[in-house]
């Protein structure tokens, strides 16, 4: 026995000493994190409480001799004054206790700042809210949430509305359906809808809410206070975040935030406690219940804080010190680099090498052509003048037909140039007509309101062909919106957005400009006639209240004397909308460079912020200022160092994927790879209804059915996103190249270049540089050589050596993507 005692005696003080030392730990982490500040200041200054159950959370920040700051609320020691009017928590939440003031300190050593807080109302009664306590408790809880009760069917027998946007019904639903069985004024902590999400009953969703915390206190308080509805409650009219964007260098990594409610009165509201919170790249950024945000590593994130329909958000970023970085000189020379390169050295990236000449010529054919450049022409490219011949090349790209064809595919997607949609016939005369626009330069707030605001036929005015696709209003405001501002609007149309600042209203104002288009069969076979039919509203499903034409964010539109859709296309395109010239750029962006400057290209929101601001806003400003030239535009981009830079990555850069410091490696388009492998093997295209050798860039019907382009994603065109496109490598994709009968049937044509090399007569050297020049736009090096031409001496079938060298090439990762 005593050896037992001796035993767990050692035991305990070990643990002692454990505990012991992870305090010290502790202590010397708020030590480091401290350091020597030159001033501390606690925000929000001079809050006030207004009543017993108002709460206050402050934060304490460092301001230090190199303009840095650091959040050290959770470093310093909080303490009261006057704790019989209000308490601070060791984390900086203030609770009060009686009508009064309390001056509140953070302290460490000889670190620390102070602010007076005011209690006021302490006598007076303090009943909860059901439109704004109630239902935000239940927005923070998720029970309102579109994967629970806020479904369209509900879940379990209760349905809520998403997020509490109809909190008429929501209080009929809560206290009186059922019999009134989900509450119990008499027992409050007896009510079903307290006791499943506490886990004191079987509950699907699991454990909701807890107590102690201000959800489970407004619920069971308002239950408790005979579960009133309140609906002349005063609606608030603002919601922010304290502190501002804020950049965190190490040490620093962590920061508390604070969520303040304006209401109509002009009085402020803590709400830190009762919001809940989303960020937008939780990978480098966690923000827990109470808003206190942790960063994993370097980056940027958008913090939302939720609350009600509101939402208010801060951009936070944390940069860290990175051995080896070096700032970089800027280059001035262009918008696009300047923008770029600025970033890159706030964020302490390294950019990449510039790529090599026989990379850019692959590089840019793919991207602006969508093709593979032809060996002579990178022959000539190689023996031009080294100071301009990227700038010549670039020009000169511009100005070929593969140019109009690429980027008429392009726009074909999202528009959805599809013969099951609008008739073969109509996708074919709507595909010449894209294709005719760029190649005739029109600018793209024409191309855009001649979409919008056309008439007529949809075989003699093939614009037309876009209210053919999108029928009904609803389909041609989320086309519309989507396309050419960037909104995925799609949620407000049954709902107000849960995440973003879009409500049901703004969805059908906008669809009100669609009300009034009128169909009729044309004379030929499969046509329809567009118009104006001069009448027609839409109605807001919920209150039955006619919607008046109004953009989004933008004014009111409604004239009578003009179509709908002209007042519509003239806002949409002009300067004053800010939503048009982005759009278009970060769409071009995407394209050239394989990812958004925001990203998804197409979902705009204050919760999704762009990479890079200056970028976005200085690209879309120029844009406009050139007179919507998408030719400029990409040049633009082209001529960057940005553009140039390689796609090898360096130490400081691996990790990158959002800020442009290498370029993107990518799978090629489906449509680009099947042209490619023709162009290695030298056996064309063969497509039903097309021209012999048409380039599959140039099918204009995306109703055309190919297994190879099939596979590889290309769109079905019945979606207007470029999400419908996969890019992603799979497994069929694999099988399509080591043993699809489309490589095979290629490489083994009698027509084609493995039959004609085999016949030529070449040594082995010609041969497998003139392969590598055509899959690779580059020559082989010393040991590919060597080993092509080894295998090409020792194979007793010439040709199907030279079946096998091409075959080789064209599974390569070098050639398959674009890099």
């Amino acid at each position: 026995m005593t050896g037992r005692r001796e035993h767990r005696g050692r035991w305990a003080a070990t643990a002692v000493l454990m505990i012991l030392a992870a305090g010290a730990r502790a202590e010397d982490a708020a030590d480091a994190l401290i350091g020597s500040p030159a001033s501390v200041t606690v925000e929000p200054g001079d809050a006030v409480l207004r009543g017993r159950r108002a709460t206050a959370r402050l934060i304490a920040t460092a301001t230090y001799a190199d303009g840095s700051v650091r959040d050290l609320t959770r470093a310093l020691e909080w303490s009261s004054a006057s704790p019989e009017v209000a308490e601070v928590s060791k984390t900086g939440l203030v609770t009060p206790k009686a009508d009064g003031q309390a001056v509140v300190t953070a302290r460490r050593g000889s670190v620390e700042a102070s602010t007076t807080v005011r209690v006021e109302g302490m006598a007076g009664p303090a009943p909860v809210s059901f439109r704004h306590d109630v239902i935000q408790a239940l927005n923070q809880a998720g029970c309102n949430s579109g994967a629970c009760h806020g479904t369209p069917t509900g879940k379990g027998g209760l349905k809520l509305s998403l997020r509490g946007y109809l909190p008429d019904e929501d209080f009929v639903v809560l206290s009186r359906e059922s019999g009134g069985r989900r509450i119990s004024t008499f027992d409050a902590d007896a009510s079903v809808i307290l006791r499943k999400p506490l886990g004191e009953a079987p509950h699907e969703g699991g454990i909701r809410l807890k107590h102690g915390t201000k959800a489970f206190e407004y619920i069971h308080d308002w239950i408790a206070e005979g579960a009133h509805d309140d609906p002349g409650v005063a609606a608030p009219v603002k919601l922010e975040v304290v502190p501002g964007s804020r950049i965190l260098n190490a040490p620093a990594k962590e920061q508390q935030v604070v969520v303040l409610l304006t209401m109509a009165d002009g009085t402020k509201k803590d709400v830190t406690s009762i919001c809940y919170y989303d960020s937008s790249s939780p990978d480098i950024a966690e923000v827990d219940s109470t808003g206190y945000v942790t960063f994993k590593g370097r980056g940027e994130v958008a913090v939302i804080a939720h609350y009600l329909s509101m939402v208010a958000i801060v951009r936070l970023t944390h940069l860290i010190d990175v051995p080896g970085f070096q700032v970089v000189d800027v280059p001035q020379g262009n918008l696009v680099d300047r923008a770029v390169f600025a970033k890159l050295n706030h964020m302490r990236i390294a950019p990449s090498a510039d790529c090599t000449d026989a990379e850019f010529i692959r590089r840019a054919y793919l991207d602006v052509l969508g093709a593979l450049p032809k060996p002579e022409e990178v022959d000539a490219f190689l023996k031009g003048d080294p100071a301009d011949r990227r700038g010549k090349l670039i020009d000169a790209l511009l100005e070929r037909p593969e140019f109009y064809d690429f980027w008429a595919l392009k726009f074909a997607d999202v528009l959805r140039s599809n013969g099951r949609l609008i008739e073969p016939k109509g996708a074919y005369v709507f595909h010449r007509w894209i294709r005719a626009s760029l190649e005739a330069g029109m600018p793209m707030d024409r191309f855009v309101r001649e979409l919008l605001a056309s008439d007529g036929s949809t075989f003699s005015n093939p614009a037309t062909n876009y209210y053919r696709i999108s029928r009904e209003p609803e389909a041609a405001v989320e086309t519309t919106a989507q396309l050419f501002l960037g909104v995925r609007i799609q949620c407000a149309k049954c709902h107000n957005h849960p995440f973003e600042r879009w409500t049901q209203d703004d969805y059908y104002n906008f669809a009100a400009f669609f009300a009034q288009i009128g169909r009729k069969p044309g004379v030929l076979p499969g046509e329809e006639v567009v118009f104006n039919a001069g009448g027609g509203e839409v109605k807001q499903p919920r209150t039955g209240r006619v919607m008046p034409p109004k953009g989004l964010g933008g004014p009111v539109l409604d004239d009578a004397s003009l179509d709908r859709r002209a007042r519509l296309a003239a806002w949409l395109t002009s300067k004053e909308n800010p939503f048009f010239s982005k759009s278009l750029v970060n769409r071009v962006w995407y394209h050239l460079m394989g990812r958004g400057i925001v990203e998804p290209v197409d979902d705009f929101r204050d919760s999704n912020p762009a990479s890079n601001d200056e970028l976005l806003d200085g690209l879309a400003a120029e844009f406009a200022n050139d007179g919507y030239n998408l030719k400029s535009l990409i040049r633009k981009v082209l001529q960057s160092r940005t553009y140039q830079l390689s796609a090898t990555t360096n130490p400081l850069n691996a990790d990158d994927a959002v800020y442009f410091s290498h370029a993107t490696t990518k799978l090629l388009p489906a449509e680009v790879l099947l042209d490619a492998i023709c162009d290695v093997t030298g056996s064309p295209n063969a497509f039903a209804g097309l021209p012999p050798a048409a380039r599959a860039t140039q099918i204009p019907d995306g109703k055309m059915d190919d297994p190879f382009l099939k596979t590889f994603g290309r769109p079905a065109r019945e979606l207007a996103c470029e999400c419908e496109r996969e890019s992603d490598s799979n497994l069929s994709q694999a099988l399509q190249l080591i043993g699809g009968a489309t490589v095979n049937n290629k490489l083994r044509n009698d027509g084609g270049r493995v039959a004609g090399l085999a016949k030529s007569g070449k040594a082995p050297e010609a041969i497998t540089e003139d392969l590598y020049l055509v899959a690779f736009s580059r020559p082989p090096s010393s040991a590919e050589m060597d080993a092509a031409v080894k295998h090409l001496k020792d194979a007793k079938d010439p040709r199907a050596a030279i079946e096998d060298l091409a075959w080789v090439l064209i599974n390569s990762k070098e050639f398959l993507f674009r890099h």
